[in-house]
């Protein structure tokens, strides 16, 4: 009893602290310059990085100093005071949850899983494009926790009565329940963003509110469905769960395309001779028919993965899987990844996980806990191939890769061996510019508290002026 109205304490105590700090960030002057490697020595600012990826995109950011919290923001340095206290609160928080996660047998294998934890704040899908994003949940493994959650831009909706699912209510109002696209009309494709959340494999979710922001933002931005993949989380389930639930994922769009264009042939009645009596073997399928928003809106020919620290190595690996596929996985094609703060380590420690060990939210000791979490005792390894990308004789090629961009944070223990893979990928010849955050902290453009700043913002933007390089309807110069 006294336990429980401790822990109801601290989660009051934390809640009130991340109120009172997310509202003096949300206003702070955070540098929004970004320094870039040596080895894109023509890549010097944002200006540059425009002219080198044209775009019709313009960048409109402001930001305004709240006087309350003037003091306590104002710093020469980045980050600001703010962030550094926030810091202190969220490893004591995130400590506390890796020791409750250790007490977990490890025998305890749940084939089933979690993909979202008690704590985790969540925000419901809204299917009325809010922020001009409408989102819906789906489950799609009967024998697991696997879910996604699709984010549809507004900008795909011709808004007249046929578009729009109403339902009578008691009274006889009319309730908006949700966009249904019409059949036999034809409709504006866009690519598909396939996008894999952080946490360290033990935590977040794809619908938690700091992803379904950043989501959103990505959908905007970009102008793309973004399908946010909801994966299995250790220690309940260990590797390759994650692993191989982001290629459950990327198999199950190819079949929903599949589906979709059997759709087309089979449903569509008398067209081009074809008997209205056929229609009943794809409505037969049941649950399995085509997801109507992906059907009348996704282009899966043009697929970008995006990864968010521990998301970003499920990223790669099915990066790697789809390069294998190769056309196995038509009509869908993986056309770019984006590596953001990737969540890779080492044997052999580099300079920045020395000097850097104890950064901002999450230090390196509290990684090695999630890695033990994550990979089976039998196979954990710090040169694991989940963890470590250079490993000798990882297949494949990388020559055969993706064009890939990385992310990382200046102040982030994990940059280096980010850095080393992007240049490896460059060595390769693959495209693989670098974007490296003067002053940035690890999770700085998905972290909840910090979504809001100039600098999360501009880091979206510059995201997407690259990945519409790829997605551009005139096509894309990437082919397996």
């Amino acid at each position: 009893m006294y336990i429980l109205e401790i822990n109801q304490l601290r989660k009051f105590l934390f809640e009130l602290f991340l109120a009172i700090i997310t509202a003096a960030i949300r206003k702070s002057p955070f540098d929004a310059f970004k320094t870039f490697n040596e080895l894109n020595p023509s890549i010097s600012d944002r200006h540059q990085w425009r002219q080198r990826y044209p775009t019709s995109f313009e960048f409109h950011s402001s930001s305004k100093l709240s006087p309350l919290f003037t003091i306590l923001l104002f710093s020469s340095k980045m980050p600001s005071l703010a962030v550094k206290l926030y810091s202190i609160f969220f490893k004591f928080q995130q400590r506390y949850t890796l020791h409750n996660l250790t007490q977990i047998p490890v025998h305890a294998v749940d084939p089933f899983g979690i993909t979202s934890r008690r704590e985790e704040s969540t925000a419901a899908s809204n299917p009325s494009f809010y922020e001009g994003v409408a989102t819906k949940d789906i489950h799609i493994d009967p024998f697991s926790s696997l879910c996604i959650r699709i984010f549809l831009p507004a900008t795909v909706v011709n808004f007249d009565p046929t578009t729009i699912i109403e339902d009578k209510s008691k009274d006889g109002a009319f309730i908006y329940s949700g966009y249904s696209p019409q059949a036999r009309t034809k409709h504006k494709r866009l690519p598909v963003v396939l996008q894999f959340h952080g946490g360290a494999f033990v935590g977040g979710s794809n619908d938690s509110v700091r992803n379904d922001a950043f989501c959103r933002r990505i959908a905007n931005l970009c102008d793309v469905i973004v399908v946010a993949v909801g994966y299995r989380l250790a220690p309940e389930s260990r590797y390759p769960a994650a692993f191989d639930d982001g290629l459950k994922v990327l198999n199950w769009l190819a079949k929903e395309a599949n589906l979709a264009e059997c759709g087309k042939w089979m449903g569509n009645g008398n067209r081009n001779g074809r008997r209205r009596a056929d229609a009943h073997v794809f409505d037969g399928f049941g649950a399995s028919m085509a997801e109507p928003w992906l059907a009348a809106h996704g282009d899966p020919s043009r697929c970008v993965l995006l990864g968010v620290s521990s998301g970003a190595n499920i990223a790669d690996y099915v990066a790697r899987k789809a390069v294998e596929a190769g056309k196995l996985l038509d009509p869908v094609k993986v056309v770019a990844q984006v590596l953001m703060y990737p969540f890779f380590i080492g044997s052999s420690p580099t300079a920045s996980e020395i000097k850097l060990a104890n950064s901002y939210f999450y230090d390196k000791s509290m990684c090695m806990q999630t890695w033990k979490l994550f990979l089976p005792e039998e196979k954990f390894g710090l040169d694991h191939p989940a963890a470590n990308p250079l490993i000798p004789g990882r297949e494949p090629p990388l020559k055969f890769m993706p064009p890939t961009l990385t992310v990382v944070a200046e102040q982030d223990w994990m940059r280096d061996r980010a850095i080393a893979y992007s240049e490896e990928l460059r060595r390769a010849n693959i495209d693989a510019p670098l974007l490296e955050y003067k002053d940035a902290v690890h999770e700085f453009a998905t972290l909840d508290v910090l979504l809001q700043t100039p600098q999360a913002q501009a880091c979206a933007e510059d995201i997407a002026i690259w990945v519409k390089k790829y997605i551009s309807l005139r096509g894309h110069e990437f082919s397996y």
